[in-house]
């Protein structure tokens, strides 16, 4: 376990720009936080969101409110703000926080050393990550983020859609059961599927359909992208009229063969989507996707330009500090369909699961391919403890379940951690988590170890 130090505390305030080295006092900030209701998230008391909102904030819940995300963070979409304190700052009495609160951003660019230089070089006064929680009831759009360059012709071109100019890789770690579609599914599964949903056949043509099924192995490279392309056009640029009346013939035949066989699991899947969005042509690209089920403690990272959809379950989400979505199914909202065939890369295969990196006993790592952002899971039983080594950039912690303290190794008083409790550490500030209930679970989002080791 690692060595626990703390220090003498330090005496500069949190609200000056008068900073000591990487550090504020105590280098730990309280944040309240933004919660999005989206049509897709779980209602009332049943949603995990709305419990963490409700416990952050102080505010009720809404029995027939959908709660879908809670975000944490600097983004202006939905930002996070800094808890007025009274007295000093060693850990005085927490305050409501009013309508003239001070943002976590607007904080940051007045104390920017607590982002540590590393990464206010990278990036400049702002956090380069944006943390969320997320409560899935319905299916939410068939979507893409952009890359950087379809992010800044997007936001120049459309700024009143496409709201800002980053790019959007992003991580989904299941905290319940999660279903998910990411990616393309291999030439293989397509043929599968050309096999067996008649009704697609006929939407797209005997002639393609016999292109994929007589397909050499040496051609396959070469052809199998192309063809995809095709299909998956075909099927979002449809008319209504034929989409809604393919739809009707799969859901009939299917109703009827269930009946007699399982269906398999992107069969039911069809279904439920169907239940969800009559009509919508993403039923049908459905198909086309791999349908990934997470277990609780799995990941799944999505890179830009690919195409994904949430089904189902709660998760912890992190991502590049942006809210680029470009839609074609699924959906109520704006659907770009054109924009987002243009921005595939037709990818194929099953994406790839994270399961976490060991730290040590309580402590496992997420670690996508981004510089933005990594994600901890940290689970301590009662009376037990753990040490988040100081590291060259800021981190994000929410707790999730159970109560404890955290404590930094700045010599400050520890502050009490619950349900719901969101903190900000600043950069080269290390913390003790201990955990005072039966079992405490809390997560950790922070720029990328591999960013610090490249520029090291």
């Amino acid at each position: 376990m690692t060595k626990w130090t703390p220090k003498e505390p330090r005496r500069n305030g949190l609200g000056g720009g008068n900073v000591d080295g990487d550090a504020v006092s105590g280098g730990l900030v309280r944040l309240r936080c933004s919660v999005q209701n989206y049509d897709w998230g779980i209602e009332g008391h049943d949603s995990q969101v709305a419990r963490l909102f409700s416990l952050n904030s102080g505010s009720g819940i809404d029995p027939l409110k959908p709660y879908a995300e809670l975000w944490i963070g600097t983004h202006e979409s939905g930002p996070s703000f800094v808890v007025d304190r009274d007295g000093d700052n060693n850990g005085g009495d927490v305050g409501v926080v009013g309508l003239g609160s001070v943002s976590l951003k607007s904080w940051i660019s007045t104390n920017p050393n607590v982002l540590g230089h590393k990464v206010a070089r990278k990036w400049g006064n702002d956090l380069p990550f944006l943390f969320k929680v997320l409560s899935v009831q319905n299916a939410l759009s068939i979507q893409v983020h952009p890359d950087k360059e379809w992010a800044r012709i997007l936001h120049k071109s459309r700024p009143s859609v496409y709201k800002d100019d980053n790019y959007k890789p992003e991580m989904a770690l299941a905290i319940t059961e999660f279903e998910a579609l990411c990616g393309f599914i291999s030439t293989k599964e397509l043929r599968e599927v050309l096999l067996t949903i008649p009704e697609i056949v006929e939407l797209i043509g005997l002639e393609n359909t016999e292109k994929v099924l007589c397909m050499k192995e040496q051609e396959k490279d070469q052809e199998a992208k192309s063809i995809l392309e095709f299909i998956f056009a075909k099927i979002l640029v449809s008319s209504q009229e034929r989409i809604s009346d393919t739809i009707t013939k799969l859901k009939r035949r299917l109703q009827t063969e269930k009946k007699k066989r399982l269906l398999s699991d992107k069969e039911q899947l069809v279904l439920k989507l169907e239940r969800q969005y009559p009509t919508d042509t993403g039923i049908l690209a459905a198909f086309l996707l791999n349908y990934v089920k997470l277990n609780r403690g799995e990941a799944l990272y999505l890179g830009p330009n690919e195409p994904h959809a949430y089904i189902r379950g709660e998760c912890v989400e992190c991502m590049a500090t942006s809210d680029n979505v470009v839609r074609a199914g699924l959906t109520s909202k704006y659907r770009d369909t054109k924009t987002l065939l243009s921005m595939l890369t037709y990818k194929q295969g099953f994406p790839e699961i994270l399961r976490g990196i060991p730290l040590n006993r309580h402590t496992k790592r997420y670690l996508p391919p981004f510089e933005e952002f990594e994600v901890d899971r940290c689970i301590l039983g009662e009376a037990e403890w753990t040490v988040f080594p100081s590291v060259a950039g800021p981190s994000l912690f929410i707790c999730l379940t159970g109560q404890g303290t955290m404590e930094s190794d700045e010599g400050h008083r520890p502050e009490t951690l619950g349900e719901g409790d969101v903190l900000f550490v600043a950069a080269n500030v290390q913390v003790r988590v201990t955990a005072e209930s039966r079992e405490m679970e809390l997560y950790r989002a922070g720029v990328s170890s591999r960013c610090f080791q490249a520029s090291s």
